[in-house]
């Protein structure tokens, strides 16, 4: 019988139970809100789903394209990086596209480690983090972070800790699922960690729009010296809700952007060409649309603090992401993330992410994705509150 040895390292799907319950509620006609997956339902802007149809007549664009990204789709990525943070890639051998982030990652860590080797990731964070290195078969340290945890602090404390030491740090601020964020300075910190400690760092940007209250996001790279140590990915997932379209690219140290281009070669043949030149519509053309993106999640996220704070449920008030982090409750907190979730489907009507699922850190929290109108938020948090309260 043949072995799946690399799925045997794979947990179960934490996330697997309480969608299991969700989806057999939904088919026996109960109506779910659904703030579980952060799976954006705002439409693509217009002008860019506009390019895509433009560019699929066009039957030059039906073959393959280049894995590495066409040259305009870099270039315009290197642009975007000048633009907002101020930060040089040489689109030839800094950049390249990914088929989104978890595609680029997971074959970045694939190419970077060798079976036995230590990654560091946050915890909880999101699962592609931790998983890519169990499956290229490394082992992960999990650093905590979140509102009661100082990241930087428990970096420290582990590598003196850890040995082998560690080869690879993957880092994500705005922070998936915490929603924590970090300022310039604490980059620097990491840049000069890295660098005593010749550890690789791999920075997930993917929330890098989504923030609020004045807050911006800086990018790992502006940092001084950063492309010494490492690489990041930005998505265009959430910034321009193209999820689907599945486009990321990476940028930084070119050794490492040169490694993830040769397995990419062996492995695809890159992005379908329309989806190409469309992103680069999206990131070169207006970006009103980007503002009025982050506005409705700002709206959304609003209004749930808001409605949760009066049922009682006094939760902080998230500065980036398109989500919410919130600690279960003090009368609930026993149950766990995996039970209280099941309860909120049972009897709110609202299906949440189990803290659980994103890492052993956050069995005390759930995680809401503001995926749902204001309306429907409204409706979830009435449900909510009779739980909570009764």
């Amino acid at each position: 019988m043949t072995k799946f040895a690399r799925l045997n390292r794979l947990p179960p799907y934490v996330f697997a139970t309480v969608n299991q319950i969700k989806m057999d509620a939904r088919h026996a006609g109960e109506d779910i809100i659904d703030l579980g997956m952060g799976n954006p339902d705002l439409g693509t802007p217009d002008h860019i789903v506009d390019k895509l149809i433009e560019s699929a007549r066009k039957q030059h664009n039906h073959r393959y394209s280049a894995s590495r990204g066409i040259t305009k789709l870099r270039e315009a990525i290197s642009e975007l990086y000048k633009r907002r943070f101020d930060v040089d890639i040489d689109p030839e051998e800094e950049a390249i596209a990914t088929i989104g982030v978890k595609e680029g990652l997971s074959h970045l860590i694939l190419v970077t480690i060798r079976p036995g080797d230590i990654v560091f990731t946050p915890n909880p964070t999101y699962p592609i983090h931790p998983y890519s290195a169990i499956i290229a078969g490394g082992d992960v340290r999990g650093i905590p972070v979140g509102p009661e945890s100082d990241f930087f602090d428990n970096l420290i404390a582990a590598t003196r800790q850890t040995w082998p030491r560690p080869k690879v740090l993957i880092l994500n601020y705005p922070h998936n699922p915490t929603t924590e964020v970090v300022d310039l300075e604490f980059f620097q910190k990491i840049v000069d960690y890295a660098r005593e400690h010749d550890i690789m760092v791999i920075h997930d940007f993917a929330y890098a729009d989504l923030v609020y209250d004045g807050y911006k996001a800086p990018s790992f790279l502006q940092a001084k010296g950063a492309k010494d140590v490492g690489v990041e990915f930005f998505s265009l997932s959430k910034s321009y809700s193209m999820a689907g379209w599945r486009v990321g690219f990476c940028v930084g140290n070119r050794e490492t952007i040169a490694a993830l281009r040769r397995i990419k070669s062996y492995l695809d043949y890159g992005i379908f060409q329309p989806i190409q030149i469309a992103s680069i519509i999206a990131l070169k053309g207006p970006q009103d649309c980007v503002r009025e993106i982050c506005d409705i999640y700002q709206s959304r996220r609003d209004a749930l603090i808001s409605g949760l704070r009066r049922s009682g449920w006094n939760i902080e008030s998230p500065k980036g992401t398109m989500f919410v982090w919130a600690k279960i409750p003090e009368k609930f907190i026993k149950m766990g993330s995996v039970e209280f979730s099941k309860m909120l489907i049972k009897e709110a009507k609202v299906a949440v992410s189990p803290g659980l699922g994103f890492g052993e850190y956050g069995d005390e929290y759930v995680r809401f994705a503001l995926i749902e109108n204001n309306m429907r938020i409204n409706q979830a948090v009435r449900g909510i509150k009779k739980v909570i309260s009764g």
